[in-house]
């Protein structure tokens, strides 16, 4: 499973609405080879679910993953920080062995 925290459905919610869309938000996560560690997090809006991937629902947000992102994507959240230390989306990955600086790549 994968899950989103109360801040990140907050602002998943709000970048929805600023787009000019009121239907439920649908975000795809998947990974993607490159950045420093050798994965990269990818994440956006989605309307199309395709049929080889899995759906979560979290909170009201619906989450799409392909089967090969799932392998490294089990058992993450996606949190959402506006802190002093950075600005924007971050996965909490228990699968990742090592992840850069930034948070926006990691390996296994």
């Amino acid at each position: 499973m994968i899950s989103v925290t109360d801040k990140a459905k907050e602002k998943i919610i709000e970048l929805r609405k600023h787009e000019g869309k009121t239907a439920d938000p649908n975000i795809r996560v998947s990974v993607k080879g490159g950045g420093c560690s050798g994965l990269m997090y990818d994440l956006a809006f989605d309307e199309s679910i395709n049929p080889a991937d899995q759906v979560f629902e979290d909170k009201g947000i619906k989450i799409l993953v392909d089967k090969k992102s799932l392998l490294y994507l089990l058992g993450t959240t996606l949190d959402f920080s506006d802190g002093l230390n950075g600005k924007g989306f971050q996965f909490i990955n228990p699968n990742a062995s090592r992840t850069c600086g930034c948070g926006e790549s990691f390996s296994v």
